[in-house]
């Protein structure tokens, strides 16, 4: 899996962190009607393959994923999870 890095206006590189994390995954927690596969997202499955995790996103249970988000979804099936609360 690789990774292309986007970086801040004084060059350095831009991170997040998972709103939770236990031994063998990591949760974001999201509040919308659709979400797609944003860079905060695909950054956590990167960080879920290189530590051996799983990326759970809590979302409502009226949303939907967007096409972006489904497509990662289905390259990474071992990685992300959409949980739906």
């Amino acid at each position: 899996m690789e990774m292309n890095y986007r970086y801040t206006q004084h060059q350095i590189t831009r991170g997040t962190r998972p709103d939770a994390e236990t031994f063998n995954r990591y949760f974001l927690l999201k509040n919308v009607s659709v979400l797609r596969a944003t860079y905060q997202i695909r950054l956590l499955v990167f960080l879920a393959f290189q530590n051996g995790k799983r990326l759970v996103i809590r979302v409502p249970s009226h949303c939907k994923a967007g096409e972006s988000l489904k497509a990662l979804m289905k390259s990474n099936p071992k990685l992300i999870e959409m949980e739906k609360v």
